[in-house]
């Protein structure tokens, strides 16, 4: 494969121009509120992988979690006696639901907590769950839904496909308390959260609403959306609304506005995966690149001694090794990268000096140190 090729499939360009999106897609309300949620539970019906009982190795804690529920149905049973391999403790983690009421359905992840090997096939009992505070919210149960499976036989052989130690319960929880501010006061304004906080795009936002919503008779009301700050924009109902079904109406209305989100130039590189994700509206102040190659090859010769009578017991065969070291350096290559230069220029200058994905990444780098680039760089 050319090197060209590799830089090709190396360097993804996104274009990021302009476009309007939905006010839905880009802003969260502030009065949905959800709090996380998080229980402990145990797991049953696997396999053979679940949590280890036998010596020191073993999850005490499953043992006693099973002695404890079995002594709530009448049933005792001496720790020793229990054995663990188809139990599994696990953490369950979730969040309420925006503007959920008592009965309401929501997911939950089951995250193995003690040894086990997998969680296919399981079922979780009954886990309530937990605020911070510690506040019962609501109860989980179900079916494990886990994507994947980890065999191990006894001779050794391991077979593994994704990751079997989490999963989730689709609908596996019940609320029991309604979440808060699910119900709206209409002399309060509304905060619309961004996610990607930006104040050009929360100017928009705010002009775009205010042009929308005027009376019948041509004139424009007085203003109900200001942005507070960056990430913020704060929407006050109309006079004109007078109950809580008009107000969702009203907030509907707002939800499908066309918005031109402003977005800033950034470079996002994977150093794990040799991976440069570069924004189209990147852009490269006037650089040198210079890129060359040094090499060091170690070569180790065996040499075999043996002795002077091959055939006799006296002496032995003795193994030398001679080392030999090389250093080579290859052809310096130099590009001029011009001023206000696109990501998709600098693609074609790094592919003419034959740049191999590390390298691109040590470019991306310096470019930034150098003030060259004039982009957000994130390495993750």
């Amino acid at each position: 494969m050319r090197l060209s090729s590799i830089i090709t499939t190396l360097l993804i360009f996104v274009s990021l121009a302009m476009s309007e999106v939905r006010l839905k897609d880009i802003v969260a309300i502030e009065n949905a509120k959800q709090e996380a949620l998080i229980g402990y539970g145990l797991v049953i019906g696997l396999d053979g992988t679940g949590d280890r009982s036998s010596g020191n190795r073993g999850a005490i804690f499953t043992v006693q979690t099973i002695s404890n529920m079995l002594e709530r149905f009448g049933i005792t049973v001496p720790k020793d006696y229990l054995r663990t391999r188809n139990v599994a403790a696990v953490m369950v983690t979730s969040a309420t639901p925006a503007y959920g009421r008592v009965g309401t359905q929501f997911d939950v992840t089951v995250s193995s907590l003690g040894d086990a090997t997998s969680l296919e096939g399981g079922v979780l009992l009954m886990t309530p769950l937990r605020s911070m505070d510690g506040k019962v919210f609501g109860m989980a149960q179900g079916s494990v839904s886990v994507g994947g499976f980890n065999i191990e036989t006894d001779s050794g052989e391991k077979l593994k496909k994704n990751h079997a130690l989490v999963g989730r319960v689709p609908n596996g929880a019940v609320l029991d308390v309604p979440a808060a501010n699910i119900e709206f006061k209409l002399d309060r304004p509304v905060r619309l959260l961004l996610s990607e906080p930006d104040f050009g795009t929360a100017s928009r936002i705010a002009e775009k609403i205010n042009e929308e919503f005027v009376d019948n008779s041509g004139g424009a009301q007085p203003s109900v959306a200001k942005p507070l700050n960056a990430g913020v924009v704060e929407v006050s109902f109309p006079s004109s609304i007078t109950n809580q079904e008009e107000a969702v109406f009203f907030i509907a209305d707002m939800e499908v506005l066309m918005v031109q989100p402003d977005v800033d130039a950034r470079v996002v590189i994977n150093e794990r995966t040799g991976t440069v994700v570069a924004g189209g509206n990147v852009r490269i102040n006037e650089i040198m690149i210079s890129h060359g190659s040094l090499t060091i090859h170690v070569k180790r010769t065996p040499i075999i001694s043996q002795p002077v009578a091959s055939f006799s017991n006296v002496g032995q065969t003795v193994v030398e090794y001679v080392t030999e070291t090389r250093a080579s350096e290859g052809e310096v290559k130099n590009a001029v990268i011009k001023d206000t230069t696109s990501v998709s220029d600098l693609a074609a200058a790094l592919n003419e000096l034959g740049m191999r994905p590390r390298d691109v990444i040590s470019i991306f780098q310096a470019l930034k140190q150098a003030g060259a680039l004039n982009a957000r760089l994130i390495i993750i």
